[in-house]
């Protein structure tokens, strides 16, 4: 027995050994793998400093973008040939194509991109076709796709543009007091309805090659000419009101007498030209950008008018991703949340705080700051214009998210004196940003008034920029670790916001991660940058359970959702650094 005991002694040892042995070998690992990281990030740096990788999504920007360069006249054929590719490349075996990576079917961006397809050449009879005609009438046709397809469809006369809801543009006329004035939409929904407002008064529509319609993606002839719009149970609703007055407006429609329509189309006009970007973007992001340009071509304007000049060739060029083999168009670029990212990643991971490269980034990030009022002044006045945007130019729609990840990257580095005004005018505007309820949304104030997601036109998801969990964690990390308490005006009614989003789990929702890791990714550092230890913050690390959810996130299956469809699903989920 004692020889067994001995030897078990004697294994134990050599076991204890081997353990701090292992432990070392995986330390070594670890350090070579983050100098590797390192290493990596400096050799993709822009020799301006900052970061930029692709921003991927699904077909659906190609498709679109396919179609747009036929409405326009400027489609060429080694581009459609490549943009062809790239759609066939990424066809599901049923034949589909899916929102995000590895997710279902999508009836509406399978139906886009093999009308795209066949306007591009593609013969009608080859197996790739057949599989995404058969997917489309599986799913119940066209007729179960959403208000945008057919917009695109009706552009070409393959739908009946009185089917459509109403748009008059004479909604663009209702003061800011209205509640349906357009900034009660998000930044997004909005920029997008002021020309969709001018597309829908031309009803233009532009005739495709022979052979290139597409009636045989309609389960039901009928389905052309029709929409079959889902009222409620209850009698009186929001969305019963707004079906009745989607009636409405469509008689009034067919009165000759349109006194306001001229004055109405002047206006949307000039915005959009107002919001143009200098890149050519409107709002950073192709929807509003692609129906600007077709709203303004409705409008009289050529291509080689300097507004639209500039907005043709910044899709085929900033906003392009072209191979060898491939072209598509990227939704959006984000390179002030790359570089904010990747700064704060290479402090954490040992860069020291005045490496030039960082300093660079830092400058970089510096010279990104608005300067000027955009369309957040209209609800949140009395304060100097600040904040950074997601993209290289988007002087219209900084972002609070945005601007709490660049001042934590900024107060890592050493920049001399020209962080502190920066800071001192960001933290003036996230105060004023910060909505009622102690939240922040992405990039308007109180965007909150939920009835005007129950018009008709709003099948695509979300047309609200509500408070989020994930965006409001950021900014009272950074808040937090600038030095304020749990007492202070802004911090405290945040705090309470953020208790009360929590799941009984322990778990937060990230609306721009679309899924809970996001979320708990989010609010965890809040917790650790202000000091708290509370059952709140404990509850975070209980792992939720994980599922893929209907907007491609991983994360815990909810039992509600207070703010609809993820609108930015294609980006990947995002991480916050915690000190």
């Amino acid at each position: 027995m004692a020889g067994v005991v001995q030897g078990s002694a004697e294994r134990g040892e050599q076991a204890g050994a081997s353990g701090a042995e292992g432990a070392r070998v995986q330390e070594t690992r670890l350090d070579e793998t983050i100098e590797r990281g390192i290493a990596y990030l400096f050799s993709v740096q822009d020799e301006q400093g900052f970061w930029w990788a692709e921003l991927e999504s699904n077909v659906t920007m190609a498709s679109e973008h396919l179609l747009l360069e036929h409405f326009l006249g400027i489609g060429e054929e080694g581009r459609w040939a490549k943009l062809r590719r790239y759609l066939l490349n990424r066809q599901r075996a049923d034949g589909s194509w899916a929102v995000y990576f590895d997710g279902p079917g999508d009836v509406s961006i399978t139906t886009e991109a093999y009308f795209a397809l066949k306007v591009a050449g593609e013969d009608p009879a080859s197996e790739p076709m057949q599989r995404a005609r058969d997917f489309v009438l599986s799913k119940g046709g066209v007729a179960n796709a959403r208000i945008f397809t057919k917009i695109w469809l009706a552009l070409f006369g393959q739908f009946d543009w009185e089917a459509l809801p109403a748009m008059p543009p004479e909604a663009m006329l209702l003061p800011n007091w209205s509640p349906l004035n357009i900034y009660e939409f998000s930044s997004w929904a909005r920029a997008t309805i002021v020309a969709i407002l001018v597309v829908w008064a031309h009803k233009p529509v532009m005739a495709v090659p022979d052979g290139c319609d597409v009636p045989e993606l309609f389960a039901d002839p009928a389905d052309r000419t029709r929409i079959r719009f889902k009222r409620d149970r209850k009698p009186v609703s929001w969305r019963n009101t707004f079906l009745v007055l989607d009636r409405a407006l469509k008689m009034a429609e067919h009165i000759p007498f349109k006194p306001l329509r001229r004055k109405a189309l002047r206006r949307c006009e000039e915005w959009l030209i107002d919001h143009q970007e200098v890149d050519g973007s409107w709002g950073g992001i192709q929807p509003p950008w692609v129906y600007a340009l077709i709203a303004l071509k409705c409008q009289g304007y050529e291509n080689d008018h300097p507004v639209m000049a500039k907005g043709i060739k910044g899709l085929l060029s900033e906003f392009a991703i072209e191979t060898e083999d491939e072209f598509t168009v990227q939704p959006c670029v984000s390179p002030v949340w790359d570089t904010a990212l990747a700064v704060t990643g290479l402090r954490e991971a040992g860069v020291p705080a005045d490496d030039p490269a960082l300093v660079r980034a830092g400058r970089w990030l510096l010279t990104k700051e608005i300067r000027s009022p955009g369309d957040w002044a209209v609800k949140a006045h009395g304060v100097a214009p600040s904040g950074w945007p997601f993209e290289f130019v988007n002087e219209w729609y900084p972002d609070t998210d945005d601007t709490a990840e660049v001042l934590i990257a900024l107060r890592l580095l050493r920049l001399g004196p020209d962080f502190e005004p920066a800071r001192r005018r960001a933290n003036a505007w996230l105060r004023a940003m910060q909505s009622k309820n102690g939240g922040w949304g992405a990039f308007d104030v109180d965007n909150t008034k939920t009835f005007v997601t129950r018009i008709p036109f709003a099948d695509f998801g979300a047309t609200l920029d509500p408070p989020t969990e994930d965006v409001t964690a950021h900014i009272v990390e950074w808040l937090a670790l600038d030095g304020l308490s749990h007492t202070d005006p802004t911090v405290a009614p945040a705090l309470k916001y953020l208790r009360h989003t929590q799941e009984s789990d322990g778990s937060w929702f990230g609306r721009w991660g679309g899924n809970y890791v996001h979320g708990i990714g989010a609010a965890v550092p809040y917790a650790g940058s202000n000091g708290s230890r509370t059952k709140t913050a404990a509850g975070g690390n209980h792992a939720p359970r994980t599922t893929t959810r209907t907007c491609g996130g991983r994360g815990r299956v909810r039992r509600r959702r207070r703010h609809g469809r993820c609108w930015r699903c294609w980006q990947p989920a995002r991480s916050t650094a915690q000190w």
